[in-house]
């Protein structure tokens, strides 16, 4: 099966140039960086141990940087590499104010591009973040005996079954990892069936806050919403951002003034959620520094990275996207961590014990369709709900997470 993979992966180098062609038009690659993927280097690698983490995008990255703040202090570590597949996850990293960590970008798992980036980084130790395996980096980190981790390890009950189809495979690529820490019991149960060794749960890395939590709050916005009833919906996909138009609607018989913030999760589609909300006569407002709101716009629409925790400090109703459609949600805990209700739809089976730990505290609700959403936000919009007890009880639960994992890799 490793085989059979290592020839469909070179087929997929073939074609990659063309891959990446459509992604640069499509701006969803750096054209500077872009290279990174073939192997390329746009970093120096200094002297010294160097350890390496890596995670798909913005989720995974964001999850990781509380522990990274606290490696960024210990002298025997030189320099900290992070690796990531996506645009938003690299401009999120080259944001923060970090001193010894760099970020590249993930190159092709083929053989000879894997073994060109190692022996160019040269890692001391390896961490791949949440569900990201690639097997010839693997196996080539296994070959020259340098320590894989799997950190804040996630494996749903879809992956896992997927796995259980080769589970030779599945015990020649995930036995080679040193140890595995859990995201959750579940996945714990999974990652031992199919065949990795050492595998502890200590709690989900996700509840875990960065140190650098100074946010800066838009004033214009933070005057205009003063003025009036708001919520948000965040990270929306396709056909969310009308669901939740139509529920503005509805809410608008009663709150006349009502603002709804939408925070898309891929900003490039900023200008088809304008249109499709036009067409239900929403006067949408395009977030820019120059242009003030107007009184009578319906939906603020952010066309940037970067602005979630500014407006979740001020709004303190939110609704998660991906979760309408069978995408398994978004995280909500950076929404709680805010003091923030947090309303969802069906499917958040990537977050399914979160969600279930929050649901228990009475801080996040699933929706069943639009008429429940309208119903739970008007109760919460009436209230002006704001739970500073939530907050502190998230930030000690994040913070003994953060020292059990921090103990057991250091």
């Amino acid at each position: 099966m490793f085989f059979i993979y290592k020839v469909l992966i070179n087929i997929v180098f073939l074609f990659s140039p063309l891959i990446i062609l459509i992604r640069l038009i499509k701006r969803k690659e750096n054209i500077r960086r872009f290279k990174e993927k073939f192997g390329f280097f746009t970093k120096k690698r200094v002297s010294g141990k160097l350890i390496w983490f890596h995670g798909a995008s913005v989720g995974e990255i964001q999850s990781i940087i509380p522990l990274i703040e606290r490696l960024e202090k210990d002298r025997k570590i030189n320099q900290i590499l992070i690796t990531s597949n996506t645009l938003s996850s690299s401009i999120i990293i080259n944001k923060l104010n970090l001193r010894k960590t760099i970020h590249q970008f993930f190159p092709i798992d083929c053989n000879f591009i894997s073994s060109k980036f190692l022996d160019y980084w040269k890692p001391s130790k390896v961490f791949f973040v949440d569900s990201e395996i690639w097997p010839n980096t693997i196996n080539n980190l296994f070959i020259k005996k340098i320590p894989i981790i799997l950190l804040n390890g996630r494996i749903t009950k879809k992956t896992f079954n997927r796995w259980m189809k080769f589970s030779n495979f599945s015990k020649f690529v995930f036995g080679k990892f040193n140890f595995c820490l859990s995201a959750n019991k579940e996945s714990k149960k999974f990652l031992k069936k199919l065949g990795a060794n050492n595998v502890k749960f200590f709690g989900n890395l996700k509840f875990s806050q960065s140190e650098n939590q100074g946010v800066k709050v838009d004033k214009n916005l933070k005057k205009f919403l003063f003025k009036r009833n708001s919520w948000c919906a965040s990270s929306t996909h396709y056909n969310e951002e009308k669901f939740c138009g139509l529920a503005h609607l509805k809410l608008k018989k009663k709150y006349k003034n009502l603002l709804t913030i939408i925070i898309p999760r891929h900003v490039d589609r900023v200008h088809q959620i304008k249109t499709d909300l036009n067409k239900l006569n929403l006067n949408v407002h395009l977030d820019h520094p120059k242009e003030k709101i107007k009184p009578n716009t319906d939906i603020y629409l952010v066309n940037s990275y970067g602005k979630t925790k500014s407006i979740f400090k001020i709004c303190k109703n939110v609704f998660l996207g991906g979760s309408l459609i069978n995408h398994g949600g978004q995280n909500p805990l950076e929404a709680a961590r805010y003091g923030c209700c947090v309303f969802h739809g069906p499917h958040v089976s990537n977050f399914k014990e979160i969600y279930e730990h929050l649901q228990k505290k009475k801080i996040s609700f699933k929706v069943k369709n639009q008429h429940h959403l309208t119903n739970l936000l008007q109760k919460k919009l009436d209230k002006k709900n704001f739970s500073k007890k939530s907050m502190k009880n998230l930030s000690i639960e994040g913070i003994k997470i953060l020292n059990k994992i921090f103990n057991e890799i250091c």
